[in-house]
């Protein structure tokens, strides 16, 4: 509620998540200048704080050496370490972003229960709990005991102390902001996780999102012994001969031999991921681990942040919003979604990504116009806060913000978009009755999801030309004809698919895409070139791809996969009845996106997206997440339109 008050190989994956926080990239100014800055007007000191129940968390705090005013505390609480270590060392950044350091804020920065420096067991995504007794403890607690402790040991603070992640980061703080301590007064949850079974990180909609958290569970799922400031206990990955996702994963063979491998390549296994494939479904293992539900007596102003091409957390970004929304009336909360991939809006300029064109620098203005006015205005009582809105959107299709009074707005209507004959769509009901297409799914001949695999995955996948996959036999096409107006599409999507299969389970992957016109080009930048054309924006040099034509770019918007297993239930799954019409729906997280005139809205159905997911063997177990290569099988799979089976997706579309 906006209630505005006056006033290496393996390793690669997770340097990029190192990175997140404690690495940003310096975007508006030279990062030496920077790092000179900061060494030149901060003091740095390394203390450890009790925790309730006797355990220490390391805790690096930067202070301004100017004495004359007083301070807000700024803290960020990260399993992926507090790095540099030592008092003469400084990081290059403080802050959320790079202009915080000159604005005047007490950094503070703590490793974790149980990870690097911090004393205590390391618990991924540790549940919250009651707290009936004094030692009870959960990352509330820890986060309630280091703010009290900072408010009366850090010498010229003025009291206010905000919190602010990305991606794991991002949990802690929305942890963290449950039972709110007194001094707790901004937060600000960004790309944070919610819930890793049914749309964060680790599965979406219980398909396990394969390619991405082997990568990262490879280094970060190994236990570390003692406290430490160096990674010299992680064991090297050994064996390994291919940088090519796609073989790599096809000749590990199932997800039985995957988690295999670990042991293979490491010489240990990994914990962790032993457990989520001891729990293939919705079981009180996840229920525990689902933050959601226990976002609660949140006092504190929030701003949850996250965005639209991130295929790591959007999900966890959509629903705190609106779980904070729903369960604490009347604070300060709203939500901010871009055009970027994880953690964009800190370390990128937000123009483009990959060979999507959003027309302007998105990620610098998110930090000039919201995040340092937020923070300044609620711990520092200055910022203006007139440009952010309860829900601020940014439309990728008209590339403008827009505002709106709720994540689902109130002035759109679910609208359905049938599929029709001949890879047709239509916002008309299909007059051919019970009509349907099918292909063949081969998991030994998976669809790939992206053209450029490689160890880990591409962040611009996501906006990614998908040309590629809809020429496959494998994957069906269905488009409208020329949209003769603009269409806007702002919130969740749903499918609601009438299905068959000639197996008894198969994954269902939609996949949203809007289908530029043939004669498009880039915008002209008001220049002329010497032969007298104009001049037209370029992509990156880092884009997909080195030569790009945009004409006829089928850019993808969102897509999301759900296993037929669970059609009907996530904690009790059920197999198909083999060629037997059963219907499937479920909820992708949302867009908001302008389909031009002239375009075309494209929606491509297919079964696998491998690597990014692990393939489903195609026949039912009580437990897929054993299979073996040995269990795959192929399956002719159907979907219906038209009568009584008409397959619709239902976008909410607003005037």
């Amino acid at each position: 509620m906006r209630n505005i008050r006056p006033k290496n190989l393996l390793f690669l994956f997770l340097t990029i998540v190192l990175c997140q926080v404690s690495l940003l990239a310096q975007v508006a100014q030279p990062q030496t200048e920077l790092a000179k800055y900061i060494t030149d007007n901060y003091t740095k000191r390394e203390v450890s704080i009790l925790m309730r129940d006797g355990v220490k968390l390391f805790t690096s705090i930067y202070e301004p050496k100017n004495k004359s005013a007083k301070y807000p505390i700024l803290l960020n609480r990260t399993p992926y370490t507090v790095s540099p270590y030592g008092a003469g060392k400084f990081k290059t950044s403080l802050g959320p972003d790079e202009l915080f350091a000159r604005e005047g804020y007490i950094f503070v920065y703590q490793d974790v229960r149980g990870r690097w420096m911090s004393e205590g067991k390391f618990e991924n995504i540790r549940p919250d709990i009651k707290n009936t007794k004094p030692s009870e403890i959960d990352e509330s607690t820890d986060t309630f005991d280091t703010i009290d402790w900072l408010v009366k040991n850090v010498a010229n603070n003025n009291g206010k102390v905000g919190t602010y992640g990305i991606s794991y980061p991002g949990f802690y703080t929305s942890a963290g902001s449950i039972d709110s301590h007194p001094a707790l007064k901004a937060c600000s949850p960004q790309a944070p996780v919610s819930d890793w079974f049914h749309g964060d990180d680790m599965h979406h909609n219980g398909a396990l999102f394969l390619a991405q958290n082997y990568a990262f569970f490879s280094n970060f799922g190994q236990p570390r012994p003692t406290p430490t400031d160096k990674g010299d206990y992680l064991k090297k990955w050994t064996g390994r001969d291919t940088e090519d996702g796609y073989d790599y994963f096809k000749q590990l063979g199932g997800l039985k031999e995957t988690a295999d491998s670990y042991e293979k390549g490491l010489g240990i296994r990994i914990k962790f991921w032993d457990e989520m494939m001891a729990h293939p479904n919705y079981d009180q293992y996840w229920k525990d681990r689902n933050i959601l539900p226990k976002l609660q007596n949140i006092k504190c102003a929030t701003m949850t942040v996250g965005g639209w091409f991130d295929n790591e957390d959007l999900y966890g970004a959509l629903k705190t919003y609106q779980h904070i929304e729903r369960q604490n009336p009347g604070i300060y909360n709203v939500l901010v979604v871009g055009p970027w991939f994880h953690g964009g809006w800190a370390r990128s300029e937000g123009d483009w990504l990959g060979t999507a064109y959003f027309g302007q620098k998105t990620a610098e203005y998110y930090r000039n116009n919201m995040e340092l006015p937020f923070f300044n205005h609620f711990l520092k009582d200055k910022g203006d806060i007139s440009k952010i809105n309860e829900v601020n959107l940014f439309d990728t299709g008209s590339h403008e913000w827009k505002a709106f009074e709720n994540y689902e707005p109130t002035n759109g209507t679910d609208t359905a978009l049938y599929l029709t004959d001949n890879g047709g769509l239509s916002f008309e009901l299909p007059k051919t009755q019970n009509g349907f297409n099918e292909y063949v799914s081969d998991p030994s001949k998976p669809v790939p999801y992206t053209q450029k695999i490689t160890s880990n995955y591409p962040r611009d996948f996501m906006t990614e030309d998908q040309r590629f996959a809809s020429t496959r036999p494998d994957v069906l096409v269905y488009q409208t004809a020329p949209l003769t107006k603009d269409i806007t599409v702002a919130g969740d999507i749903k499918p609601y698919l009438f299905i068959s299969s000639s197996g008894t389970d198969s994954d269902f992957i939609v996949k949203l895409i809007d289908v530029f016109p043939d004669d498009y080009k880039y915008p002209t930048t008001g220049k002329t070139l010497p032969n007298g054309q104009p001049e037209r924006v370029k992509p990156p040099e880092n884009s997909a791809f080195s030569v790009f034509q945009p004409g006829g770019y089928q850019m993808l918007l969102r897509g999301e996969p759900f296993p037929a297993r669970f059609r009907n239930s996530f904690e009790k799954p059920e197999p198909l009845k083999p060629n037997e019409v059963t219907k499937i729906e479920y909820t992708m997280p949302g867009i908001a996106h302008t389909f031009k005139k002239g375009h075309r809205i494209m929606v491509q159905i297919q079964s696998t997206w491998f690597p990014l997911l692990a393939r489903n063997p195609q026949k039912f177990m009580p437990n897929y997440k054993l299979a073996t290569q040995f269990d795959f099988q192929k399956a002719t799979e159907r979907v219906y339109f038209g009568g009584a089976n008409a397959s619709m997706i239902v976008l909410p579309i607003t005037k």
